[in-house]
């Protein structure tokens, strides 16, 4: 993930729900299918196989998601109007 998105940070820590390592990716990216499909296979077989309780939570920056947020408002205002 950090080579495809160099900028990404990561936060790791325990998390209860579900019990276990939660690792937080940051991504500045507004498809963030892009970010899960670069891990998900690997994560899957890592759950499976290895019962390495391990849980990938991708998100995106706050201001990254205010730009999203505006830009869904200008077009859902935008659509009312037709």
């Amino acid at each position: 993930m950090s080579q495809r998105f160099p900028e990404a940070t990561f936060a790791l820590g325990h998390g209860e729900d579900p019990e276990g390592t939660h690792l937080i990716a940051t991504v500045d990216i507004d498809d963030m299918g892009e970010v899960v499909e670069l891990y998900l296979d690997r994560l899957v077989d890592m759950q499976l196989d290895e019962a390495l309780p391990l849980y990938v939570i991708p998100v995106r920056p706050v201001e990254r998601s205010l730009a999203i947020l505006a830009r869904e408002q200008v077009a859902t205002s935008s659509f009312r109007r037709e």
